[in-house]
């Protein structure tokens, strides 16, 4: 049976500035989407990373579908109410449009998706960054994919050693283009240095593998906030769903490239660049200069 995994994050309010939502903004949300969402989705978890809170959804229904996106809209809708009736910082600030017209793209909530044939195992990982931006997830990605000196089963695994498909976009253009790994990792490198402009959207079994190439094994949200306000609104703190194991990277090898603390944009006003840190969930609470950056 064909599972999506859909994630869709927003900042919609905070306490004491850019920190963590309230209480009873994110009970809220978690409200909506267990009475509305009973008979659409099969399974849910809310959560927040910083500010923002970030609703993953597992259902039936494919990718980009009203329905779900909807209901995540309407979710953080409630927040906002309760954000504002709070006093929180920034309250609705994700929420960029006045009337939802079909998906959450461009309308401010990051978001992605991915949908497949379930495995009779499927480990997948989300990561939630905040206080950055999508190139954060450039390096780690790479690392996860394409270097064998993190991911040994690109050598030793079988099923592995073909490499992986990468879709690559350029986010000021609007434009993709596809790149092969190991062939073209050079060529690639050369795009996914300059991070604030191209950035990896997907990735992608090639043919030979245990899983289908048209099924996606890795997606991060690329939506850039300023493009859709016209305006400095807040840092774009992307998502990333990452599946692991049998002919993909063991989950010990998607883990590893984040304990090396590379420089990202982001932090105050998402005007530095610092390392990024790995934080537990408890801990993903930024505060020193806005910060500093966490998955």
């Amino acid at each position: 049976m064909k599972i999506t995994l859909s994630v869709i994050k927003a900042d919609v309010g905070s306490v004491g500035g850019h920190n963590i939502p309230s209480k009873k903004l994110v009970e809220a949300i978690e409200n909506h989407v267990k009475s509305e969402g009973q008979r659409l989705l099969l399974d849910y978890k809310i959560f927040h990373t910083g500010d923002d809170t970030v609703i993953l959804m597992s259902h039936t229904h494919g990718v980009n579908n009203t329905a779900v996106h909807k209901l995540a809209w309407d979710a953080f809708s409630r927040g906002t109410e309760v954000a504002k009736s709070q006093g929180l910082y920034g309250a609705g600030q994700d929420i960029l449009k006045n009337a939802f017209s079909g998906n959450v793209r461009g309308m401010g909530p990051g978001s992605c998706e991915m949908e497949f044939e379930e495995r009779p195992a499927e480990p997948f990982i989300l990561f939630a960054c905040d206080k950055t931006d999508p190139g954060a997830f450039n390096l780690p990605i790479y690392k996860i994919f394409a270097d064998p000196f993190n991911t040994i089963g690109l050598v030793i695994d079988p099923s592995a050693t073909t490499g992986f498909r990468f879709e690559i976009w350029d986010i000021l253009e609007s434009k993709r283009v596809f790149m092969d790994c190991p062939e073209e990792l050079y060529k690639m490198l050369a795009l996914i240095g300059a991070k604030s402009r191209y950035v990896i959207k997907r990735v992608y079994p090639k043919k030979g593998g245990k899983l289908p190439p048209e099924e996606a094994v890795a997606n991060i949200s690329t939506e850039k906030l300023y493009k859709i306000a016209g305006e400095y609104v807040g840092k774009d703190d992307p998502v990333a769903l990452v599946r692991a194991q049998s002919g993909l990277p063991a989950v010990g090898e998607v883990l590893e490239p984040f304990s090396f603390p590379h420089l990202v944009a982001g932090w105050m006003r998402g005007s530095h660049n610092g390392p990024i840190m790995p934080v537990s969930q408890k801990n993903a609470v930024c505060t020193r200069f806005d910060g500093p950056p966490r998955v």
